[in-house]
C-alpha cells in the first residue's frame, strides 16, 4: 500500500536567505537538489562556511515539527553512543527544526559517501550490515523513552493491517528445518502461482468479491482458532486465547481481494496499454491465485516490539570506502516489531533483479543481526512469515502508479513483484537463511 498521500514532488526552491539567517552556516553559494526520495526533498548546499545537506520535511505523515525533533534527539543520542548517524545542526536558538513559510527544514553536515546494494557487499560486509542494524535496535532501546515503547506495544496489540511500504523501512529455540506457518504446519509447496483454468475452477475465481470475502473470513477464523489452541513450532510466545490480548492479525486478505479487483479494472481502463500494464495484470492474477492458496496462513501477531529506524534500506545508508559512514532519513522512527525491520531490510538489500534473494548473504547478515540485537531464531522465523504475508498482500507500487499517476516506484516493481512468488516457493529455504 502507499506510504502516504504524497503527490509527485515538484521543483521547489528552499528559502535560503531566511533559513541560513537562523544558522551559523554562512551565505549560500550553491544549492542543488539531490536525487529525490519517495518522501521528502533534499539539497546539496554549499555556503561560505562549508557543505551541508538541507532537508525539506515534506511528507504529511512525518513533517510535524515535534516528530522531527524526536527524530533529531534520537540521532543525537545515538551519535553519542558511536552509532554512525548524521545529527542535525542546531540553529542560533538551539532548535534543530527551522520552520519557514509553514515548511519544516533541517540542516545536516554533508556526509561524503555512496550507497551500496547487497550485490556490492562481500559476505563479511553483509555480516557487518546485520550487526549494524542490531546495534541500532539495541542502542535505541537505551536512548528512547520506555513510555513510547509501551504505546507501541498497545498499538501492535490492538491495531490491524500490515506495513507495506518498502523503500522502504520490524525467545525461543530454533525449530527443525525452518519454522513453518503459524498454524504449526509447514508451508505447502505451492506451484509457480500463475493461475490456470484448472485452478480458477478449483478456487472459484468467478465468485463475487462478497462471496470471496466471506470465504476468507471463515478460513481466517479457523486458522486463528487453531493458533489459539496450542503453541506451535516456529511461532513465538503463542498463549491461550484467555490470556492473550487482541493482536494485530496482519493484512486482511478480504480487503486484498477487493483491491486486486479494483487494480485489475484500472489496468484494463488504462490507455494506451503498455508493457507495465501487461506485467501488472500478470502479477495481479498471479498474486490472487497465491493468496487463494494460502489464505489460511494470516499471521496472528507481530512479535516483540521496540524502537526501529523504520526505513532501513540501501538508499538510507551511506558508505565511505568499505565501512558504513551514516544511517540517514529517520523519518519513520517508531515502535514496531524489531525483527520485521531486519527481514524487510534484507528483502531490499539482497533482492536480485530476477526477484530472488541471495540467501548466503542473508544468512551472514541475519546471524550478525541476531547476535548484536539479542534476537532469537524463532523471533526471526515469525518475522519471516509475517513479512512474507505482508508482501503477498502488498500493492503500494501499483497503487502509486494507477491511483495517483506517480511512476517513481515503477522501476522497483519487476523485482519486488517477482520476489513474493519465489519466496512462496522457497519459503523454507528463506526461513532457514534467517534462523540458521
Amino acid at each position: 500500500m502507499p506510504r502516504s498521500p504524497v503527490p509527485p514532488l515538484e521543483p521547489h526552491a528552499p528559502p535560503l536567505g531566511a533559513l541560513l539567517r537562523q544558522y551559523a552556516a554562512g551565505s549560500a553559494l550553491a544549492c542543488d537538489p539531490v536525487d529525490q526520495g519517495l518522501l521528502n526533498r533534499g539539497y546539496r548546499l554549499r555556503t561560505t562556511r562549508g557543505r551541508y545537506f538541507l532537508k525539506h520535511h515534506f511528507d504529511p505523515e512525518t513533517a510535524a515539527p515535534e516528530a522531527i525533533a524526536r527524530q533529531h534527539g534520537a540521532t543525537q543520542r545515538l551519535a553519542a553512543l558511536g552509532v554512525p548517524v548524521a545529527p542535525p545542526l542546531p540553529a542560533h536558538d538551539g532548535r534543530t527544526v527551522a520552520v519557514v513559510g509553514g515548511h519544516a527544514y533541517a540542516l545536516h553536515p554533508w556526509i561524503e559517501g555512496r550507497h551500496r546494494h547487497g550485490a556490492q557487499l562481500s559476505a563479511e560486509q553483509c555480516g557487518r550490515l546485520g550487526a549494524l542494524l542490531g546495534v541500532v535496535h539495541a542502542s535505541l532501546e537505551r536512548v528512547m523513552p520506555v513510555e513510547g515503547r509501551e504505546q507501541g506495544e498497545k498499538g501492535t496489540s490492538a491495531g490491524g493491517g500490515a506495513r507495506t511500504d518498502e523503500g522502504a523501512p520490524d525467545s525461543e529455540p530454533r525449530t527443525p528445518s525452518g519454522a513453518g506457518a503459524p498454524d504449526g504446519r509447514r508451508l505447502a509447496p505451492p506451484g509457480d502461482g500463475v493461475p490456470d483454468d484448472r485452478h480458477r475452477a478449483r478456487a472459484g475465481r468467478s465468485a463475487s468479491s462478497a462471496e470471496r470475502a466471506a470465504s476468507v473470513r471463515s478460513a481466517t477464523a479457523r486458522a486463528h482458532g487453531a493458533c489459539a489452541k496450542k503453541p506451535h513450532a516456529g511461532h513465538p510466545s503463542v498463549q491461550s486465547a484467555e490470556t492473550t490480548p487482541p493482536v494485530d492479525a496482519g493484512a486482511d486478505p478480504a480487503a486484498t481481494f477487493a483491491l486486486i479487483d479494483d487494480l485489475l479494472a484500472r489496468v484494463r481502463r488504462h490507455r494506451p496499454a503498455d508493457s507495465f500494464d501487461e506485467l501488472a495484470r500478470h502479477r495481479l492474477l498471479e498474486r490472487r491465485s497465491l493468496l487463494e492458496q494460502h489464505v489460511g496462513r494470516r499471521p496472528p501477531h507481530g512479535g516483540p516490539v521496540g524502537w526501529v529506524h523504520g526505513d532501513f534500506h540501501p538508499f538510507n545508508l551511506l558508505y565511505r570506502g568499505d565501512a558504513p559512514a551514516a544511517i540517514v532519513d529517520w523519518d519513520r522512527l517508531g515502535v514496531k516489531p524489531r525483527a520485521e525491520e531486519a527481514v524487510r531490510a534484507a528483502a531490499i538489500f539482497f533482492v536480485r533483479p530476477a526477484g530472488t534473494l541471495d540467501l548466503p548473504k542473508v544468512r551472514a547478515y541475519a546471524r550478525a543481526y541476531r547476535r548484536t540485537a539479542g534476537a532469537t531464531p524463532s523471533e526471526l522465523a515469525a518475522a519471516v512469515h509475517r513479512v512474507w504475508w505482508e508482501r503477498l498482500n502488498d500493492f503500494w507500487m501499483l497503487r502509486w502508479h494507477y491511483e495517483r499517476g506517480d511512476t517513481r516506484a515503477d522501476s522497483q516493481f519487476p523485482a519486488a513483484s517477482a520476489l513474493v512468488v519465489w519466496w512462496t516457493r522457497e519459503y523454507e529455504a528463506v526461513c532457514d537463511a534467517f534462523v540458521g
